[in-house]
């Protein structure tokens, strides 16, 4: 693995980004002097060293890499089981990982922000600059290679925006795993904006084709699709909400809408129509688009940014009822298992991460959170973290064997701080990828590193915003 710390990667960008910050306001550049949020997070990557962690199913021969290759045709239905560290072995090089944060005011309006990339280009971490609208044209994004990381040093082939082909920064964006579901529920819920479907309306699921991740045909609610896919992240119902979406030709508008709101690397492409199903490279996010449309979903007043043609962007691209509705589903997330990991309070593995209240809906009469539709009984009182929570985090997460990811809205609670902010975490450290001397057993999805990552964030932000 590549063990050179180049503290200059990309000379002459930092700088830049000290300047173009995410500054929208003369609040924000008071908030914000000298980029402290981005080179606090490039210092706190790298800090964790996430070049440490061990990979349980390096591939070993020109088989194994063809095999990646052709694994295609959308990810298996569900993560893999946990792994421990034996037989593991040091990972080739620097992980992929892209995180933005976005820092609110009480208005919900965005005064700062920090969006820093990692990979065996940029050990050290990159910080990205970007405008007053939240907007970079420095990155040339790429489609997720699974093999490619592997094989190419991480060089991605296809590219995502075009056009970019002399971005000072090249990266392989990480695959979204089921973050995904976010853009489908947007999907859905502007098609309940426009009348064209309603919450209570029952969608028959009926696929054209065999998917063992999307299941047999059934029936329910867009209500309770949406709650499934939001909350337990359940892949069957995810597959009926976009099956639906193609009954109603509305993928593609989708997609021009992502473009048109100036979130040009959310693409929902490569489904199949005939059941909803493959989830594949196709489909892509980057947190900072990811953050921006969760900054619509949080609801904040006026003019959020402006798209690269000038038009003013709004929450009200949803209504009220909408984002209330989005809202609620992912403040009752049951997998607080990567930035934030309340699902094993008490544990001594993996770290604390952000130190929020764990929705009641998921907890027994013990105290411990059990999730019926992925049959996961964790089996810690989460009591105690929800005695000492200090923010809400409604979110999503995603993982897959080389994806972990978590997206997200952090508001802290009454006398805990006022800190407002949105996170967003793409990486390909998923269960594939383990922490030396990691306890052996148990159900821990991910490297602690991601949880530690989670925790630094949430202190610094409790400490800069009083």
């Amino acid at each position: 693995m590549t063990t050179t710390r180049s503290r200059r990667s990309i000379a002459g960008l930092t700088t830049a980004a000290v300047l173009l910050s995410g500054f929208l306001t003369p609040e924000a550049v008071a908030a914000d002097t000298g980029g402290a949020l981005a080179h606090h997070l490039r210092r706190t990557l790298d800090r964790l060293r996430f070049e440490q962690v061990l990979d349980t199913d390096p591939p070993t021969s020109p088989s194994r890499l063809d095999a990646l290759r052709r694994r295609g045709a959308g990810k298996p239905a569900a993560a893999p089981p946990p792994r421990d560290s034996r037989g593991a072995a040091p990972i080739t090089q620097q992980p992929q990982i892209d995180l933005t944060v976005i820092e609110l005011n009480a208005a919900g309006r965005p005064v700062s922000s920090g969006t820093v990339l990692m990979s065996p280009h940029h050990p050290d971490g990159v910080i990205v600059p970007v405008d007053r609208d939240l907007h970079t044209t420095a990155v040339r994004w790429r489609q997720w290679d699974d093999a490619g990381w592997y094989a190419d040093h991480a060089q991605g082939t296809i590219d995502v925006v075009p056009g970019r082909e002399h971005a000072p920064i090249d990266f392989m964006s990480p695959y979204p795993a089921s973050v995904l579901k976010l853009m489908v529920a947007f999907g859905v819920l502007r098609l309940v904006d426009r009348g064209a479907i309603s919450l209570d309306d029952t969608y028959v699921y009926e696929p054209a084709a065999g998917s063992s991740m999307c299941g047999p045909s059934g029936a329910d609610t867009i209500r309770a699709y949406l709650d499934a896919s939001l909350t337990w992240s359940s892949n069957p119902a995810s597959c009926a909400l976009i099956k639906m979406l193609h009954d109603r030709d509305a993928i593609d508008g989708l997609n021009r809408t992502f473009q048109d709101l100036g979130l040009e690397t959310l693409q929902l492409k490569g489904t199949n129509p005939a059941h909803g199903g493959r989830w594949d490279n196709p489909i892509t996010m980057t947190s900072l688009d990811t953050a921006k449309l969760l900054m619509l979903i949080n609801g904040g007043k006026g003019t959020l940014w402006r798209t690269p043609g000038g038009a003013r962007v709004s929450a009200g691209v949803l209504s009220r009822a909408s984002r209330e509705f989005f809202l609620s589903r992912l403040r009752d997330q049951a997998m607080n298992v990567t930035l934030s990991t309340t699902n094993w309070c008490g544990a001594a593995y993996p770290a604390q991460g952000i130190p929020q209240r764990t929705p009641p809906r998921w907890t027994g009469a013990d105290g411990s959170v059990t999730v019926p539709g992925q049959d996961v009984a964790y089996g810690h009182d989460v009591r105690p973290c929800d005695r000492a929570a200090e923010v809400t985090f409604a979110h999503k997460n995603g993982w897959w064997s080389n994806a972990a990811a978590d997206a997200g809205i952090v508001r802290a609670l009454p006398g805990k701080g006022g800190r407002s902010y949105v996170v967003a975490l793409f990486s390909n450290l998923g269960s594939q990828y383990v922490d030396p001397g990691r306890p052996p057993g148990g159900d821990v999805w991910f490297t602690e590193r991601l949880a530690r990552l989670g925790q630094a964030i949430d202190a610094y932000e409790k400490h800069r915003r009083p």
